[in-house]
């Protein structure tokens, strides 16, 4: 009897399967520290939990500390902090399980979700097996596991679902209806700038299904069936979330007309879809050192942008499937009106590849099937650059797990404190224990979330030259007992500038209560 062997693709999605499993394990062993941006969102979580409203941020009010005020807070998504504390409340686990088994579901949910959509485009298997190959060797694949970075997480889990089901309509029906104003919501709760991709979906949807019709009546029509649902998703969203509070696209700071507001965004196959972003340690933002200069960061973008044009181009010509070629045009050219009217006008949205992540997403099979029309050597070529892609991408996930084993500090919340040592942590928690009318100072928001009887307030760190608006730092009044918790390169001018922030007390003493941090602490009103 003959032998019957898996074919190739299949192979490949189960030693995938695989490797994504166990680093999901290795996760749920090991929880991730957190960005930011999630940070703040479990802050809420933990307000709402205290017995505040909705997405409120509750903290002592800057004008009297022993009173509250509250901050309805649309800068970001509710789903990063939602999401999570719906596998708490299930499993019966900490905030930093549950963010690792939110990780383990997105991560896996999002492969099979481009895996189906690279399919319904058109290509084989094996090529969407080997774009799944792709986009695990890449930083943004592994960054989750080392820092839970909330919606980013989330909107990897969706996006390829929603762009299956972009191409998946042919005519209007009440399943597109549905479809329409679902993803909305559904999209917008994963995360906020899932706004400019829904943008370019419905688009997208609105050309696909009128393409032949003969007459603008008829494509009126047809465009109906999309127009009207979104209306009703995108209002729901803005009056109930956005419309509350502030967002990144609700203060612009000036204009400003430079080369890298739009080649930055024109950049963006190869920024995110190869992680040359990731390579480069951030050609604009930077999370550590730069590697290159302001001149020579430009002089690569620049480059990189002409390729990028070139690459779209060439994948366009070389693709049959006129899904795929459509769908590429538009998300890539309303990601470039997005982004460079957004920097352009100076809207916090920071110069990160992340943002346009599912524009590399898009084009990586096609570039896949690009590479196989051309000589091997070519095909060696890009299969060595996604080699060193994985190696560049291991290194960093190795080095970033090595520390949560050893350097970060673990507590209450099971979240990975990289901002305070274990020494100064289980200080802070027999002081929050010990007490519950204190106010505890920061200057990173996922220590907050370690203090479960107190309140909290956060405070922007200090740069070299302490030039800052002291209005930001200034709260006014007296309250119960104030502990703030500093780096010990604070101490001197940094520590008197924050001091300084609280007239309402006197008397600070200070104890240092490791090599790294000190707390200054007071009691009696002035």
């Amino acid at each position: 009897m003959q032998k019957r062997y898996l074919p190739i693709h299949a192979l490949i999605l189960i030693v995938l399967f695989v490797v994504a499993t166990l680093l999901c394990v290795l996760t749920f062993i090991t929880p991730p520290a957190i960005f930011p941006d999630a940070s703040w969102g479990f802050l809420v979580l933990r307000s709402m939990q205290m017995g505040g409203s909705f997405n409120i941020y509750t903290h002592p009010d800057q004008q009297n500390i022993a009173l509250n005020a509250g901050e309805f807070i649309s800068w970001w998504s509710p789903g990063q902090y939602l999401l999570p504390q719906f596998f708490k409340m299930v499993f019966g686990v900490n905030t930093g399980h549950a963010s690792a088994i939110t990780i383990a579901v997105c991560q896996v949910t999002g492969l099979a979700g481009f895996y189906m959509f690279f399919k319904k485009v058109g290509y084989t298997p094996l090529v969407s097996a080997l774009s799944l190959v792709v986009i695990i060797c890449q930083q943004a694949y592994f960054t989750p596991h080392i820092f839970y970075t909330g919606g980013e997480v989330l909107i990897f889990a969706f996006a390829g679902w929603f762009l299956y089901g972009c191409v998946r309509f042919a005519k209007p029906d009440y399943k597109l209806l549905l479809f329409v104003l679902l993803s909305g919501w559904i999209g917008f709760f994963c995360k906020s700038s899932f706004i400019w991709i829904y943008a370019a979906g419905l688009l997208f949807i609105s050309i696909a299904i009128s393409t032949g019709l003969k007459g603008i009546k008829a494509w009126i029509l047809n465009s109906s069936w999309i127009a009207i649902p979104a209306i009703i998703s995108v209002a729901v969203i803005y009056t109930l979330y956005l419309s509350k509070g502030l967002n990144p696209v609700s203060a612009p700071n000036g204009f400003s007309l430079s080369w890298k507001t739009l080649a930055f965004p024109v950049a963006s196959p190869l920024l995110s879809g190869f992680s040359v972003d990731d390579l480069f340690n951030g050609l604009i933002f930077h999370n550590d050192v730069a590697i290159l200069s302001p001149g020579w960061a430009l002089a690569v973008m620049l480059a990189l942008a002409v390729v990028s044009v070139i690459l779209v181009c060439a994948v366009y010509k070389h693709n049959a499937n006129k899904n795929y070629r459509l769908l590429l045009v538009i998300f890539y050219g309303v990601s470039i009106l997005f982004f460079a009217s957004a920097y352009m006008r100076r809207l916090d949205i920071s110069y990160e590849a992340r943002h346009f992540r599912i524009i590399g997403l898009i084009i990586i099979p096609g570039v896949l099937q690009l590479f196989s029309r051309y000589k091997p050597v070519y095909r060696v070529l890009l299969g060595s650059m996604v080699a060193a892609i994985l190696v560049f991408s291991l290194n960093f996930y190795l080095t970033g797990y090595k520390g949560l084993k050893t350097d970060v500090a673990y507590g209450t919340s099971g979240i990975g404190q990289q901002f305070i040592d274990r020494q100064s942590l289980a200080y802070i928690k027999l002081l929050d224990d010990k007490n519950n009318n204190a106010v505890f100072v920061f200057f990173s928001p996922d220590i907050g979330l370690e203090v479960r009887h107190n309140r909290v307030i956060i405070l922007p760190g200090l740069n070299k030259d302490i030039n800052i608006n002291f209005d930001e730092y200034l709260y006014k009044g007296h309250a119960g007992p104030l502990y703030i918790l500093m780096p010990s390169y604070y101490m001197g001018i940094r520590a008197s500038v924050i001091l300084k922030s609280f007239p309402g007390y006197k008397g600070f003493s200070l104890k240092e209560l490791s090599d790294n941090y000190v707390l200054y602490f007071a009691t009696e009103a002035r």
